[in-house]
C-alpha cells in the first residue's frame, strides 16, 4: 500500500477533472498546490474530536448534534461519495473509503444519541443495517470494512484506520486520512493504539490484548506468534521489552462504550 507517483496524479485529475492531465502537471506546484481532499471531514474532526490526557480520542457527539450547519456539512461530504470511482487499489481510495466508514458512523452515532454504545438496540450491531451510497453503489458499514477494505488491501493497518465509535477501537483521528500522509499517519495510528492499555495490558501471566487481535487474527499473521511480532514492530522499547520476557496471549479485552467527549471514561481493567 505505499504510495505511487502516479497516485497524486490521479488525484488531482479528480480534483480539477475539467483542466485534464497535462494542464495540471505543467503548472508549478508552488503556484497551484492540490487543497486536501477530505479538508471538510478534516475540519469537523479537529471542531469534534477532543483528545484526553489518557491518550484515548473522544467525539463531542452533543455538540455536533446541536449543529444544523455541521450536521448538514457532515451530510454533504458523504453525499460528495455516491458516484465516486474508489475500485483501484490506491492510497486515495483507501484514505476514502476509511474516512466514509468513520464519517457515517459518526453520522449514526448523531442521528441516534444520546446513546452508551454503538451497539445499543441492536443484537449483534449496527455494521450490516447502517448503508450508504458509495462508489456508484449501496454499501453497509459492514461492506467496507470486509468486502473492501480487508479484501482489497488485506493489511493489519487497515484495523487502525477506522473507528467504531468505542472506548477499545483505535483512535478516531483528528484530521482526515490523505493519501499524501496515509503510511505515515497509519504508523503513528498503530504505535499509539499498542502502546494504550486498549492494545497490550501486561500481566504477571502474561498479555491480554485487544479482541481485534482475536477477531481478525488472520490480518496480522494468522497465529499469537504473528500477533505478538506485529505487536512488537509498534512497542515502544519499555513496552517491547515486557512483551519479550513474556510473549504469551492470555487474554482478550473490548469496552464497548461509546467514545464520547462527555464523559470521562476509566481506563479497561487489567
Amino acid at each position: 500500500m505505499r504510495r505511487a507517483a502516479f497516485c497524486l496524479v490521479a488525484l488531482a485529475a479528480a480534483l480539477f477533472p475539467a483542466a485534464g492531465l497535462a494542464d495540471t502537471a505543467s503548472k508549478p506546484q508552488a503556484e497551484s498546490p492540490v487543497p486536501a481532499e477530505h479538508a471538510a471531514w478534516t475540519r469537523l474532526l479537529k471542531t469534534y474530536v477532543k483528545a484526553g490526557s489518557d491518550g484515548l480520542t473522544r467525539v463531542d457527539y452533543a455538540g455536533l448534534a446541536a449543529s444544523q450547519a455541521d450536521r448538514a456539512a457532515l451530510d454533504a461530504y458523504i453525499a460528495g461519495f455516491a458516484d465516486r470511482d474508489m475500485s483501484a487499489k490506491t492510497d486515495g481510495n483507501f484514505a476514502a473509503w476509511a474516512n466514509l466508514y468513520n464519517a457515517v458512523t459518526v453520522r449514526h452515532i448523531v442521528e441516534r444519541y444520546p446513546v452508551k454504545s454503538i451497539k445499543d438496540g441492536y443484537l449483534t450491531g449496527p455494521w450490516k443495517e447502517v448503508k450508504v451510497q458509495a462508489g456508484g453503489r449501496e454499501v453497509s458499514l459492514d461492506a467496507i470494512e470486509h468486502k473492501i477494505l480487508r479484501k482489497t488491501w488485506g493489511t493489519p493497518e487497515v484495523h487502525y484506520s477506522i473507528n467504531c465509535a468505542s472506548y477499545s477501537c483505535p483512535n478516531l483521528p483528528a484530521k482526515a486520512w490523505e493519501a499524501a500522509s496515509l503510511n505515515k499517519d497509519l504508523d503513528a495510528a498503530a504505535r499509539v493504539y499498542i502502546n494504550h492499555n486498549r492494545g497490550v495490558t501486561v500481566t504477571a501471566k502474561g498479555l491480554k490484548v485487544s479482541e481485534i487481535y482475536n477477531w481478525f487474527e488472520a490480518d496480522f499473521g494468522d497465529s499469537k506468534e504473528a500477533v505478538i511480532q506485529h505487536l512488537l514492530s509498534y512497542a515502544e522499547p519499555d513496552l517491547a521489552a515486557k512483551i519479550r520476557a513474556n510473549p504469551k496471549i492470555v487474554g482478550y479485552q473490548y469496552d464497548w462504550s461509546l467514545n464520547d467527549a462527555a464523559k470521562l471514561r476509566k481506563p479497561v481493567k487489567p
